[in-house]
């Protein structure tokens, strides 16, 4: 996954390829003449295998959104194609505790040791550099899948200022007490899964892509396994 991926239309469904499972959303039958007719297409990615490990932690979150149980589905302009594969990664923590920010956008996103950055606690940053302004349409990002808890303070910018001082444009935020000190935040905590979380860029035109956390249910530490970024 180090070269930019087309995405293709499927013939007769949604299809999510899943290390053997398949996932289409309930009007999967109607969605390729809807594609066709609107110049859109369907988002399609390697979804990891499930691998749970230790004890599950409760999850005490207000409003938690409930966990999936397959793959998102959402329709993304045709010629859409991965453009963070193998991008430079910068983050706040310049030494992470565990693994490499370049894991972020290694195109790797099992679970376990190995595949996964772990940054100090307190709210913390990972940035992906596109290296050109692109017409953003999707971002769909794993923070840790090998045990189900929620992360805090998740936030999703763009912009073309490397800095974020001005230009920025969140996409996703459920900060909902500002404890990150980027704005409160509207959006419901969630599950992290090995479907991960799939955020609709809007067509938002930026270089670069900042991904907020603040620890989780589990623990005070804050991960990252992949961050896909989808445009043109």
């Amino acid at each position: 996954m180090k070269n930019l991926i087309p995405l293709s239309i499927a013939c007769s469904a949604l299809i999510f390829t899943a290390c053997g499972d398949n996932a289409a959303s309930d009007d999967s039958a109607s969605a390729p003449e809807a594609a066709a007719s609107s110049g859109s297409m369907p988002l399609i990615t390697e979804i990891p295998p499930e691998l749970i490990e230790g004890t599950p932690q409760p999850i005490k979150v207000d409003n938690l959104e409930k966990a999936p149980n397959s793959a998102p589905v959402m329709m993304v302009p045709e010629g859409t194609v991965l453009l963070s594969a193998g991008k430079t990664v910068t983050g706040s923590d310049d030494f992470p505790i565990i693994g490499e920010l370049e894991y972020v956008t290694d195109g790797d996103k099992d679970a376990g040791e190995g595949y996964f950055v772990e940054l100090m606690d307190g709210a913390q940053w990972v940035q992906i550099d596109l290296e050109a302004e692109a017409e953003l349409a999707a971002i769909w990002m794993w923070h840790y899948h090998s045990q189900k808890r929620a992360y805090h303070d998740v936030i999703v910018q763009v912009s073309n200022d490397p800095e974020f001082a001005t230009g920025v444009t969140t996409l996703f935020n459920n900060d909902y007490d500002n404890s990150a000190e980027q704005g409160k935040g509207s959006d419901k905590p969630y599950v992290d899964t090995r479907y991960g979380k799939l955020i609709d860029a809007e067509g938002t035109k930026a270089q670069y892509v900042r991904l907020y956390s603040n620890g989780n249910t589990a623990n005070d530490m804050n991960h990252f396994i992949e961050v896909e970024v989808y445009g043109k």
